[in-house]
């Protein structure tokens, strides 16, 4: 499903710990890290394939987590020239991206990435909030930002720690 401008809806997932840190996961076969992600289906709201994409991708399930909140907006990013199927109808250049940040109220030995017709991930770790801006592909880190800049202002425990010192560059919007 591609809107008219050329951009596939899309969800993103920032799942935190008690500790503050966010759910990192590479993705297989490759060393390549991000957040889970997916396609939203046609018909289907985002928070449902949101819901989806967490089993799918984490085989974490609604009750395992607390949704916190979501983008207000959709996110856009370009894919790179590289990355686009010239040949394929509709024309895919992006997607666009409503973002969920979740708490993860169970215990982490339900993460498991055999859920999916084929897993997405083959390996996880807990990272501090700030750093996968330092490790996401380029082409993903304006959307992460954004993402996570309106999210961590969600977060109002002292044991989410959402300071960037140190993560956001002096162009970037700091958090005080």
């Amino acid at each position: 499903m591609i809107d008219s401008n050329g951009y596939r809806p899309n969800v993103g997932i920032i799942l935190c710990n008690d500790e503050g840190c966010v759910f990192w996961a590479k993705r297989a076969g490759v060393n390549s890290w991000q957040f889970p992600q997916g396609g939203i289906k046609r018909f289907e709201d985002p928070e449902a394939a949101m819901y989806r994409e967490l089993r799918e991708e984490t085989g974490l399930k609604a009750e395992h987590v607390q949704l916190i909140g979501r983008t207000r907006y959709w996110l856009r990013y370009k894919l790179p020239d590289r990355f686009i199927r010239r040949n394929s109808l509709p024309l895919c250049i992006g997607q666009k991206q409503i973002s969920y940040i979740l708490r993860l109220i169970s215990d982490e030995s339900n993460v498991r990435f055999d859920c999916g017709e084929r897993p997405e991930f083959d390996h996880w770790r807990w990272v501090e909030y700030w750093e996968p801006l330092k490790d996401v592909v380029y082409f993903k880190r304006k959307v992460y930002r954004n993402a996570m800049i309106e999210l961590g202002a969600m977060l109002v425990s002292d044991t989410i720690p959402v300071k960037a010192d140190g993560y956001l560059s002096s162009n970037m919007i700091q958090l005080k």
